[in-house]
């Protein structure tokens, strides 16, 4: 990315059934669902949300391997998105195993993203 216009970060949880992707698409939601970019087009070349970039950077804790980059990708509607994966966020107790949520254990997944938004 040449330039970076917008930054926003979110958090997002998976309390019950261990599902890393739940996590970090939750997150990315949080990042952008309260904002507004009225004027991103004034900055992009040719005016054109084609050519926006946006770069989503996850904190996972755990299963990188099984973390689904295309749903990631789908929370964002306009220009091309790339998934960035790092060491990061938590996996921490829910204080219960819920079978009829798919527990396979106790853990809930914390994930952290940041969205970066330019060209």
């Amino acid at each position: 990315m040449k330039k970076v216009i917008f930054i926003e970060t979110g958090m997002g949880i998976d309390v019950h059934g261990q599902n890393i992707t739940k996590a970090a698409v939750r997150a990315v939601e949080n990042a952008i669902h309260f904002n507004s970019m009225p004027g991103i087009k004034d900055y992009l070349p040719n005016q054109s949300l084609d050519e926006m970039h946006v770069n989503v950077k996850l904190a996972v804790p755990v299963d990188k391997e099984q973390l689904d980059h295309n749903l990631i990708k789908k929370e964002i509607p306009y220009g091309t998105v790339t998934v960035e994966v790092v060491d990061g966020g938590m996996a921490t107790t829910s204080g219960i195993v819920l079978e009829d949520k798919q527990d396979k254990n106790d853990l809930m997944y914390i994930v952290i993203a940041s969205v970066e938004v330019g060209y």
